[in-house]
């Protein structure tokens, strides 16, 4: 036995260094005992990896077609290879909500943020979709107006990513649109402070109900002044087309500063 050193209920225990006190000891253990090496760690990881997702996901994968997307084959504008493959994708693939994308934003600070939201119109002057602007989404645009629209088209081995800039749509814009809601989701414009906290569920429908008594069915809801769109100016739309091997096909456009557009191809 060393110096310094004493034998207590079979482990031994060493003398701790200055400034370390005697909860923080570092004790060797029993001859029986195995140390937990990196090894054991790992399989100890991963055993509760499958527990918690028992599926192999590195084996998850889909076999995409060989027929793929040519600059032959791109419209003149985004815009109009966008109102293309969005009628394949609604009216012959039948995707359910085809106009449902994945917003990303950033705050000031650059910290992301994504969630989904549908699509309500589009033209050659942008993407239009609504929100209250209270939000964490509009709260992020007010910072930084860049903005990504992903539109997730799996079944059809599609992608479309928008990349622009947000602005606000006019009133007028907003209550026309607000008009041809379902009188529900009219009320579920005033009734919720989207992304603040709330108490609980019958909070929120508490609001609600107050506000289907206060109007009712047939009768005409104010436009909420928190609430209306954005419209994104796309700087770039990015088409992708799953192809064979995971050589997808990804052709982008670019907007030039006199308006017109030039077409990228880029390496999957």
């Amino acid at each position: 036995m060393t110096p310094g050193a004493r034998r207590e209920t079979g482990h031994l225990c060493r003398r701790a260094p200055p400034g370390m006190g005697q909860d923080d000891r570092v004790t060797a253990p029993d001859a029986g005992t195995r140390d937990t090496g990196p090894r054991d760690v790992r399989d100890a990881e991963t055993a509760r990896a499958r527990e918690t997702a028992p599926f192999d996901l590195a084996a998850m994968r889909k076999h995409y077609r060989a027929e793929g997307l040519t600059e032959a084959d791109l419209a003149a504008t985004p815009v109009e290879q966008f109102a293309r493959w969005f009628r394949l994708a609604a009216a012959e693939a039948h995707l359910f909500e085809p106009n449902a994308m994945v917003v990303s934003t950033a705050d000031a600070e650059g910290r992301p943020s994504s969630r989904t939201v549908l699509l309500k119109h589009f033209d050659e002057q942008g993407f239009v979709f609504y929100t209250n602007y209270g939000s964490r989404k509009a709260r992020d645009l007010a910072e930084n107006p860049y903005v990504s629209l992903l539109f997730p088209w799996h079944p059809m081995a599609r992608q479309v990513i928008v990349q622009g800039v947000a602005r606000r749509t006019g009133r007028d814009e907003t209550a026309a649109y607000f008009r041809t809601r379902p009188h529900g989701s009219q009320l579920g414009a005033w009734a919720s402070a989207q992304s603040t906290l709330i108490a609980s569920r019958a909070e929120l429908d508490a609001s609600y109900a107050a506000l289907a008594a206060r109007y009712p069915e047939g009768e005409q809801v104010p436009v909420p002044p928190h609430w209306g769109g954005f419209r994104v100016v796309p700087e770039s739309v990015e088409f992708w087309q799953g192809r064979e091997n995971r050589l997808h096909d990804r052709l982008r456009y670019v907007a030039g500063p006199d308006g017109g557009w030039r077409v990228e191809r880029l390496s999957p």
